[in-house]
C-alpha cells in the first residue's frame, strides 16, 4: 500500500512537472480552444438544452421535457418521410461518392502530372460551384420539352417527363446531383494522400510477393492511407447527412409530395421558417446523433482495412 500511494505520489509530481513545461504550448492553444468552445461547443450544448424546451426566440424558453421527441417520431409523419429520405441519399450518396472519389484519386495519380492536374480541378470545381451545376441540372432535366432530357424523348417519340415536378422523379435527380458534388475535400484528400504513398513500400511489397495493382492497393496503398479515408469519410458522411438546400434549388420547397425533404429540410422548416427553435433544436440533436454513430460505424470499419 505505501508503496503504491509513493507510486501515486511521483506521477503527480511527474503529470504537474509535464504541464509546467507545457505552459507555452497551451498559451497557443488557447485562442483557438476559446474560439472552438464558443462556436462549436457551447452552441451544441445550447442546442441540447433547447431541445428539450418550447422556445420560440420571443418569449422566454419553458422547459418541456421530453415532449418534442416524442412529437417527432410518434406525431410528425413528415419527419418520419424525412429520415427515409435522408437515409436512402445517405446510403447512395454516401458509399458512392466516397468509392469514386477514391477510384478517380486512384486512377488520377497513374496518369502524366499535368493531366493529373488538371483531371483534379475538373473533378473538385463541382463542389465549389454548386450554382452551376443546379444551372446544369435545371436545364437537363427542365419539365418543359424545351429541357435537353425531355427533348431527346421527344425527338424519340416518348412523352416529356415532369422531371422536377413527379414526385417519382425528382428523388432520382437530387441523388445524380448530390452524387456530381460530392467529390470535394474528401476527394483532395485522397488525392494527395495517394501521392504521398513513399514508392519504396511498392518496391518492397514486389519483392514480399505482390504481383498485381490490386494486391499493391490493398496491402501499400490503403494501410498509407487510414488518415485520408478516415477524413474522406467524415466528410462524406456529413454531406450526404446533411443534404438539403441541392433538392430545395432543383426542385423547390417543400418538394412535391415531401419527396426529397430531408432531417435538414425539416430543420430549416421549423428553425429558419416557423421559428419553433425548440422542436428545431430537438431535430438538429437527432441529426447530430445519427452523424456520431455513423462515423463510429466507419471509423471501426476503416481500422480493418490493410489488415
Amino acid at each position: 500500500m505505501a508503496a503504491s500511494k509513493i507510486s501515486l505520489k511521483r506521477r503527480a509530481e511527474l503529470t504537474l512537472r509535464d504541464m509546467k513545461r507545457a505552459i507555452p504550448l497551451y498559451i497557443m492553444i488557447a485562442p483557438f480552444m476559446l474560439l472552438f468552445f464558443i462556436f462549436v461547443v457551447y452552441p451544441v450544448l445550447k442546442a441540447i438544452w433547447f431541445s428539450f424546451t418550447d422556445y420560440n426566440v420571443l418569449e422566454k424558453a419553458n422547459f418541456v421535457g421530453l415532449s418534442n421527441y416524442q412529437k417527432l417520431f410518434l406525431d410528425d409523419s413528415t419527419f418520419i418521410t424525412a429520415i427515409k429520405n435522408t437515409f436512402i441519399i445517405a446510403v447512395i450518396v454516401g458509399p458512392g461518392g466516397y468509392i469514386m472519389s477514391f477510384l478517380l484519386a486512384w486512377m488520377i495519380n497513374e496518369l502524366p502530372h499535368k493531366v493529373g492536374t488538371v483531371l483534379t480541378v475538373i473533378f473538385y470545381a463541382p463542389s465549389m460551384a454548386g450554382t452551376a451545376v443546379i444551372s446544369v441540372f435545371t436545364m437537363i432535366f427542365s419539365n418543359d420539352s424545351n429541357g435537353y432530357l425531355n427533348a431527346m424523348l421527344r425527338n424519340l417519340g416518348m412523352t416529356p417527363v415532369k422531371w422536377l415536378s413527379d414526385a417519382d422523379y425528382v428523388m432520382v435527380v437530387v441523388i445524380l446531383a448530390s452524387l456530381w458534388m460530392s467529390m470535394g475535400v474528401g476527394f483532395l484528400s485522397f488525392v494527395a494522400g495517394i501521392k504521398g504513398v513513399d514508392e519504396a513500400q511498392y518496391e518492397a511489397g514486389a519483392i514480399d510477393g505482390i504481383r498485381n495493382r490490386w494486391q499493391e492497393l490493398w496491402y501499400v496503398t490503403l494501410p498509407n492511407m487510414k488518415p485520408q479515408l478516415l477524413f474522406g469519410a467524415v466528410m462524406t458522411i456529413t454531406g450526404s447527412l446533411s443534404v438539403g438546400s441541392i433538392g430545395d434549388s432543383l426542385v423547390g420547397f417543400p418538394s412535391p409530395n415531401y419527396a426529397t425533404h430531408t432531417i435538414v429540410n425539416h430543420l430549416n422548416d421549423y428553425g429558419s421558417i416557423r421559428m419553433e427553435m425548440g422542436y428545431a433544436s430537438a431535430i438538429a440533436v437527432i441529426l447530430f446523433l445519427v452523424m456520431i454513430v455513423c462515423n463510429g460505424m466507419i471509423q471501426k470499419l476503416l481500422r480493418k482495412v490493410g489488415t
